[in-house]
């Protein structure tokens, strides 16, 4: 077995610090992180998709769903959830501003998921699927898309700034409560089971 034998060209390789450039570290942290981000992405991506075209496609029955239910504006609110749901799904599928689309997410979810508790203390069935989708969309609100994304093409990013994120959360959080009080009536994080 033939071993390489330290030159000191290697040596100097080995402990250059000079900085990178922006294509070289773009390139070197593209791997196996980014297909992760990548299939985190087209997983929630196409379940909120899948749940805003069915809802687009039959707009009157998710309309009729919601008069039922006993929100106020049912059209206002299905519009919304609709649009959330399909645009925050394409976003996050194509890795397109994903911040925004990562909020739309978490807010339509937090809804969802709301609705799946209404009737209960909010802790009685917290790990149903619109709390999963909610979280993979928080994760992806805090990593950014990665490299194999729209976000990295259009904008050379590949994460956002921290502050977004949390600014962007807390939006989610805001207009998802805003969502239920006016539309509904209710906070929809409530501790005991609600009375009608």
């Amino acid at each position: 077995m033939i071993m390489n034998q330290p030159t000191a060209q290697n040596s100097a390789k080995a402990i250059d610090s000079s900085p990178m450039t922006t294509e070289q570290a773009t390139r070197s942290t593209t791997g196996g992180g980014d297909i992760g981000l990548l299939l985190l992405r087209l997983g929630v991506g196409a379940a909120l998709l899948q749940a805003g075209l069915i809802k687009a496609l039959d707009l009157t029955t998710t309309s009729q769903f919601m008069a039922d239910a006993g929100w106020r504006l049912p059209k206002v609110a299905a519009f919304m959830v609709t649009a959330a749901e399909t645009l925050g799904g394409i976003g996050l599928i194509l890795g397109a501003l994903t911040p925004l689309a990562a909020c739309a997410a978490v807010g339509s979810m937090l809804c969802a998921w709301a609705v799946n508790v209404s009737g209960t203390a909010f802790w009685s069935e917290p790990f149903n699927i619109p709390f999963l989708i909610g979280v993979g969309a928080v994760a992806l609100l805090f990593t950014g898309a990665g490299g194999y994304s729209v976000d990295r093409l259009a904008f050379n990013r590949t994460h956002w700034p921290k502050r977004v994120a949390v600014g962007l959360l807390v939006l989610a959080f805001a207009a998802a409560v805003l969502t239920w009080v006016a539309l509904y009536g209710v906070n929809p994080i409530h501790l005991t089971t609600p009375t009608p």
